[in-house]
């Protein structure tokens, strides 16, 4: 948030899982949102959920550059600034495929989503934050705790996820000149639909299939937010929010 008190953010995959529940989040807490996404309709229920904010619905592909600047040209004219940008749309790609066999159209895809649209978004961020008066603003990147260790067959999604830890170092570095503070939160098995076969049975390293405990959304949400409101002279540079039992620190 800049200092002139308010508060604009642009959420990217507004439209379900971490990022509705962000968006939801913040919208319910004063903040105005630019609800990103590829679906208008889950985007406008996304806008219902809290129905007396200030929403600004934009279907955009993040991997496309002409959908990204249009985002933040219509977040601009309706609100006048951005002071957030939760970059946080991505995908897992095919699951259980093994790297041997995971066709290059899968990759890319996977490339182009989590990673080539993580970059442009927060490229056209930097620049509005750059030329706005005051300057400044936070950029925060969604980079999962594959960022971190990878799950069995997800080359794709765990490279992606390493690389946008290096984008964010970077931004972080080149933002501060300019009162651009840019961190990351890595989550594990947050409940939402893309991590509903965590509870029946996930594949482990082992090669055995368990299941895992799964923690609320909402937990999520509020550290994003936390994350957010702090003045622009303070960081958090990575935070990892987790099921606390999940199987990650240690050996299972």
């Amino acid at each position: 948030m800049t200092e002139r008190g308010s508060k604009i953010a642009v959420v990217t995959g507004a439209g379900s899982g971490i990022g509705r529940a962000v968006a939801v989040e913040l919208l319910r807490t004063g903040w105005s949102v630019a609800l990103a996404g590829r679906r208008t309709g889950t985007l406008q229920e996304t806008a219902a959920l809290a129905p007396e904010a200030a929403a600004l619905a934009v279907r955009a592909d993040v991997a496309r550059p002409d959908d990204v600047a249009a985002l933040f040209a219509a977040t601009v004219e309706r609100f006048g600034q951005v002071d957030l940008l939760f970059n946080n749309a991505g995908t897992f790609g095919p699951g259980g495929v093994p790297v041997e066999e995971l066709p290059y159209d899968a990759w890319r895809h996977v490339v182009d989503t989590n990673l080539n649209g993580a970059f442009l978004c927060a490229q056209a961020a930097y620049r509005q934050m750059k030329e706005q008066d005051p300057q400044g603003g936070r950029i925060i990147n969604n980079g999962s705790i594959s960022a971190h260790t990878p799950r069995p067959h997800s080359v794709a999604y765990t490279a992606t996820k390493h690389a946008l830890t290096g984008l964010t170092k970077s931004l972080s570095l080149d933002g501060r000149p300019y009162g651009i503070a840019v961190g990351q939160i890595d989550i594990g098995n947050a409940a939402t639909d893309m991590t509903a076969r965590m509870q029946t049975g996930a594949l482990q390293a082992s090669g055995e299939v368990a299941p895992e405990p799964v923690m609320d959304v909402a937990d999520v949400a509020r550290t994003v937010r936390h994350m957010a409101e702090l003045p622009l002279g303070a960081n958090v540079q990575f935070a990892t929010v987790l099921a606390t039992a999940m199987p990650y620190v240690g050996r299972g």
